[in-house]
């Protein structure tokens, strides 16, 4: 069995007022990110570590600036990650996210998150964590934006 880690980052600035969107799930209505697509962090950064996992480069290859994808919904892009992912042979075995925003408490989000995700990827909920971070009132975090960091681990099999 061939395994690979990928590791994936991302980060947009706030903007107010605003939707804000992490992992698929809409955790404000009052302060969002700034971004072309819906600027979600957690889905970007994962998109880049499936990327980087598989080899086959990064998301602005996939999806760039175009008028196709300005207020996209990344739950989409993910979605088309895991299905390119796929037709190259890789299974995704599992995901785990880091977010960092001092802005929005996003504890009380955390499940909706992991099931979105989850379904999103076609994995068990078991095999997604989010975990959260506020930044302790350091750094552009602290108040200017948010930001995220994912790994994930991909299998596929010798035939693959």
């Amino acid at each position: 069995m061939n395994l690979r880690v990928g590791i994936g980052t991302d980060r947009h600035p706030l903007k107010k007022p605003g939707r804000m969107v992490l992992g698929g799930t809409v955790v404000s209505e009052e302060v969002g990110l700034e971004g072309h697509s819906d600027a979600d962090v957690v889905c970007h950064a994962l998109i880049d570590a499936l990327f980087g996992a598989a080899g086959i480069g990064d998301i602005g290859e996939y999806f760039d600036q175009s008028e196709r994808w300005r207020g996209a919904s990344s739950l989409v892009m993910l979605k088309q990650t895991k299905e390119l992912l796929a037709q190259k042979g890789w299974t995704i075995v599992n995901v785990d996210v880091t977010v960092t925003c001092g802005a929005v408490k996003l504890s009380p989000f955390r499940e909706k998150m992991i099931e979105t995700l989850a379904s999103s990827l076609g994995i068990d909920m078991e095999s997604v964590n989010v975990k959260f971070k506020t930044a302790n009132g350091l750094g552009f975090e602290a108040s200017e934006g948010a930001s995220a960091i994912a790994v994930c681990l991909i299998s596929r099999s010798p035939s693959g």
